[in-house]
């Protein structure tokens, strides 16, 4: 294909993490000329801090199960996801040199756990490719003429693009570069633009003093979770705050949401998922003799450490005295959240630019030539490989969409 000519008819994407460079080699691939612009030192840094303890790349189950993942915007997303989904996000990185295995639960890592090899070569293969990157350039937003303006360590730069690409991310881990920082500039120009709101995150609890100082920063294992009517087997750590880690990010939108509806939440904890409740009541009725409460519990219910400190956290007193109903607390304990940690120290976030902004290609209805991908778009899914591989997939939509839409352009300006 030939070649925009012109500083001007080059593509800009502004953000350098999974989804902007994935539309720059897209846009590469396509002939378009492509200068990624990124308000840090350098690109991908959420992508390696995400990697850091072994990279989640993405998933596999059947099609219908992953496009589940997404929730209320699984059929926006899913069109993404059958054009790069799972299986061709595995091939991609396999054409980078980086081989991929299938740990426990179905989900794909690299084989050697972390992202910073797979980051190097995709940035040899884009710069080989033509793509240019400029760091330290935040975006500003767009100039009276169209420009688009970035706060440089030089000072103000304008930049005439042809088509622009937005992937700024969403609101968590500012200090990586995802600030929200962008929704003023698409506000001020019409665009819908949803709340951003923490996802995959850790909740408050309000624990006793007692609890605090005795379990913080303790892991809380082989537990199985029950909310509205879903039930997920897992482990959690308490915090300062309350708890965190995998099993409580599976129920985390939900619990958001029930606590934005109604001030809190019950999750309830199975703290014997081994055992019936027939079984545990006959267990714990048996005879303890001169044993201590907690060490009866401990052989004959197998609770202890910061399992029993939670039973006792969240289980009212007399409740000991009757092992049926101690028994019922220990197979439904209900833990009730607060509040959602702040959006900064979430692992991602919802909200963002809604579907109704976008065309069928991302592009933004009010301002044709500029798409949008990643987690700045109003999508959101659990930790596990689903919000990656939704981020590998929208950059891949975007940058086709870039080049659908500059078709014209292109064959105008090969003619002349």
């Amino acid at each position: 294909m030939s070649e925009f000519r012109g500083e001007a008819c080059r593509v800009a994407v502004i953000g350098g993490g999974p989804a902007g460079l994935m539309a720059a080699e897209v846009l590469a691939q396509g002939g378009a000329g492509v200068d990624v612009y990124d308000a840090m030192p350098s690109v991908g840094r959420k992508f390696l801090m995400a990697g850091k303890s072994g990279l989640n790349l993405t998933h596999v189950e059947d099609f219908a199960a992953f496009v589940s993942r997404y929730g209320a915007q699984s059929g926006w997303v899913r069109p993404w996801l059958e054009d790069f989904g799972a299986g061709a996000l595995r091939e991609w990185a396999r054409g980078l040199g980086v081989a991929t295995f299938v740990g426990s639960s179905g989900r794909v890592f690299p084989a050697e756990m972390k992202a910073a090899p797979l980051l190097r070569a995709w940035l040899h293969r884009l710069r080989a490719a033509g793509v240019r990157f400029h760091m330290r350039h935040r975006w500003l937003g767009w100039e009276a003429d169209g420009e688009l303006a970035f706060a440089t360590p030089l000072g103000l730069r304008k930049v005439g693009a042809g088509a622009t690409v937005l992937a700024l991310g969403g609101g968590s881990w500012a200090k990586l570069g995802s600030d929200g920082a962008w929704l003023p500039w698409l506000l001020s120009r019409g665009v819908a633009v949803a709340p951003l709101r923490p996802a995959n995150c850790g909740f408050d609890v309000g624990w006793s003093d007692h609890f605090r100082e005795k379990f913080a920063g303790q892991p809380v294992k082989s537990v199985v979770a029950t909310f509205a009517g879903r039930s997920r087997q897992g482990e959690f750590v308490v915090t300062d705050n309350g708890v965190e880690g995998s099993l409580i990010y599976a129920f985390s939108a939900s619990l958001r949401d029930a606590i934005e509806a109604d001030g809190d939440a019950k999750l309830l904890l199975d703290l014997a998922p081994g055992k019936t409740l027939e079984r545990l009541t006959t267990e714990i009725a048996h005879p303890r003799g001169s044993r201590s409460m907690a060490s009866h519990l401990q052989s004959r219910a197998g609770v202890s450490g910061v399992k029993a400190g939670l039973l006792r956290e969240c289980a009212a007193k007399e409740t000991y005295a009757d092992p049926a109903r101690l028994a019922a607390a220990i197979k439904s304990l209900p833990l009730r959240l607060v509040a959602p940690r702040p959006l900064d120290e979430a692992i991602s976030s919802a909200g963002g630019v809604t579907r109704e902004a976008l065309d069928e290609h991302l592009m933004l209805r009010e301002l044709p030539g500029v798409f949008c991908a990643g987690e700045m778009l109003d999508w959101e899914a659990p930790t596990g490989g689903y919000l990656l591989t939704a981020c590998f997939a929208s950059g891949y939509a975007a940058g086709r969409g870039v080049l659908n839409w500059l078709q014209p352009k292109r064959s105008s300006s090969a003619a002349n």
